[in-house]
Formats: C-alpha cells, structure tokens, sequence
C-alpha cells in the first residue's frame, strides 16, 4: 500500500500515514528520506516500536551519534532518554526554548528521531520552527547584516550549573567553543536557514555585544513567529523525524507533575556552512 502524506501547514510539515517503520522496503526508505527532505518533519502515527526497532529504523538516515551529556538508554547507549514528573524527582522541564539541538559542537547531528513512551494524558506536546521560512522572512537589513556572520555556541550558556568545579575544565577542553554561520546553508536542498539559538549560541563574532544582542533577538523573533510553526501532540504510537540543519524545537513544560518519557535518537551531521 502506497504511504499518503498529509501537509500540516504551508511552509513545512507532513504526517506520513500508512506505513509501519518496522517493516520498510528499500523504495519506502528512500520515499521517507525525500520526503523528510522536502517537509523537514515528519510525523508518524500508529508505530509501536521498540527501542531496537527504534534504532534500526534510526539508521536508515545515516550513523547515530552518543549524547555527550545526557541520560541514555541503559541497554542502548545510542538512544537519549528524556523524563521528567511522575516517580523520577525531576521536577523541571528543561527544553522549553526554540533550540537546534547539539550546535556547540563542531558537527551537530544531521537531525533527530523521537518517539512517545510515556506521554502524559494532558500537555507535554512539541513544537517546530521553520528556520528556512523564518530567515526568508528577516527584513532586507537584517538579512544583509547577518549573511556573512558566525556566531560562537558554548555548552555552557545553558549547562553551566550542572558541573562540579573540578570538571569545568576537562568538560572545556572537550568540548572547546565553536562558531558557526548564523545562515545556515543546507547542504542537500541548499535552502538558508536561521542557524542561531537560545540554548547554545552565546554571541555573534566581530560585532560589539550590544549589536550581538540586537540581532540575536531579530533572529529569535523571527523564529517564534507562530504561523510558521507546527505543534504535535503525542502518544505511544508517535514518531517525529525532523530536521536539524533547518527546523527548531521547543518542548512544553504543561504536563508537570504527570510522567513523560520521550526516547531520541540522534543523526550524526556534518560542518555548518
């Protein structure tokens, strides 16, 4: 049976129905690369995956990254566990910011594959960002001001408090900073995106830090535009693949205290340019 896809808005998105992730044919993989390609997420409904299933669907778009920092999987270190409320003691949600994920490093991953495993009945959806529509959108000045930049991402713009004293350092070295262009170029459709964000990119290079700050802020604004967004709401049987070259996300922190358990696996990129 042939896969329809539904768009979920005019600029990006699509829900791919009739397909099981579990039992692809060649032509079905090479079907769901172009499409996520062309709509840079894509949503997946009735999957019942499990986490090896998970991964190998995973590595149909290329070779899974290790997070260098968060809680795995204890039996599947390329899977990426985020949880908060119920019995785990985590109280706080802390990916509700539009972010790409993993830019303070030399190569951020390609794109991300995530999957509902506990979803709370009320709240924790996620939502998705069009980076390429948000820079087509930038008034000529801005456009103009940002073509050329880099900007530097840091790990610990966000993760500072996480570490002991004594790590600081060897976590630096390892993870030294990084610029990148704030314009990403991508490097299959070519398309221009935003490629800034709120959780990693501490300044742009060779400007004073008021100007920073001010275009930092036109970028972000352009991002939180809501009529280029998608919202999805998940349950178990939901799979998302998006694209981290050219989309951003943003989680919702509105189903505390409820359990949510969402598992990721991460595509391994290449160097922005």
């Amino acid at each position: 049976m042939l896969m329809k896809v539904v768009r979920l808005n005019n600029f990006f998105g699509a829900e791919v129905q009739e397909i099981d992730l579990r039992d692809l044919s060649s032509k079905a993989i090479d079907d769901l690369q172009s499409l996520w390609l062309e709509h840079k997420v894509l949503v997946l409904r009735n999957q019942s995956l499990t986490s090896e299933q998970h991964i190998n669907f995973s590595k149909h778009f290329g070779d899974l990254e290790t997070h260098p920092f968060g809680n795995k999987h204890v039996n599947h270190q390329e899977i990426l566990v985020l949880e908060s409320g119920g019995s785990t003691g985590k109280i706080h949600y802390s990916a509700t910011d539009w972010h790409s994920d993993v830019t303070y490093r030399e190569k951020p991953p390609m794109g991300s594959i995530l999957r509902g495993v506990v979803v709370p009945k009320v709240g924790g959806d996620t939502c998705f960002a069009d980076a390429v529509e948000a820079h087509n959108r930038l008034d000529s000045e801005t456009k103009k001001a940002v073509s050329e930049l880099t900007a530097t991402h840091d790990w610990f713009k966000k993760n500072h408090q996480v570490l002991n004293k004594s790590d600081i350092d060897s976590t630096r070295k390892k993870y030294p900073l990084v610029s990148h262009p704030v314009i990403r170029k991508h490097p299959e459709t070519g398309e221009k995106a935003i490629f800034t964000n709120n959780f990693f990119t501490d300044h742009i290079d060779g400007v004073d830090e008021n100007e920073s700050n001010i275009l930092l802020q036109r970028l972000e604004n352009a991002i939180r535009d809501p009529s280029i967004q998608i919202r999805v709401r998940w349950d178990e049987a939901t799979v998302v693949l998006w694209d981290n070259r050219c989309v951003q996300h943003t989680g919702t922190d509105d189903f505390l205290p409820a359990h949510r358990r969402m598992e990721r696996t991460t595509i391994l990129g290449d160097r922005p340019f």
